[in-house]
């Protein structure tokens, strides 16, 4: 059913996502050891950061502060992913439970993303979420790409090398 959802409270709801995003992968950087996948946890939290940017310069409300302060508040009480993380790890999972829940974190916000894009009436409000969801499909492959080198997968730069032979 169509939704109507006003560009304001869009963006409001893409903020407090992203946010919620990055900082998943802060919190996942700062426990994974290999340099490798910290590094990778650590780039899609400067880009999640970036995103917010972006959308706090189009954001009309003042309950979030400043973009400083807003970035630095601490991670919402009841991200799931990053209690489910912390669980993982203190069951001596690694960096190889961090990367699947990365997965299926991002995996299901870009259905929820695509699902929410699907039903909003207003086309600069439905843009909002598909650029969203294209951005969540890119971080997936990203991480997927980093799960399978850490699983010692067959890699996709890898993939001319194995169909010559």
């Amino acid at each position: 059913m169509p939704q109507e959802l006003n560009m304001q409270n869009a963006l409001k709801l893409a903020i407090q996502t992203e946010k919620n995003v990055m900082d998943l992968y802060k919190h996942a950087a700062s426990i994974i050891t290999n340099p490798r996948g910290k590094k990778v946890f650590e780039q899609l939290a400067a880009e999640e950061a970036e995103h917010v940017g972006h959308l706090f310069k189009v954001y009309s409300g003042k309950e979030y502060g400043s973009l400083a302060e807003y970035l630095a508040s601490p991670p919402h009480v009841d991200l799931t992913t990053i209690r489910q993380l912390d669980q993982a790890l203190s069951t001596n999972a690694h960096e190889r439970k961090a990367m699947e829940l990365a997965l299926n974190h991002e995996e299901e916000l870009a259905k929820s993303l695509h699902q929410t894009a699907k039903n909003i009436v207003d086309p600069a409000v439905r843009g909002v979420f598909e650029r969203l969801a294209k951005e969540t499909e890119n971080h997936f492959a990203l991480i997927e790409s980093e799960y399978a080198h850490l699983m010692k997968m067959v890699h996709e730069t890898d993939i001319d090398t194995f169909v010559r032979e």
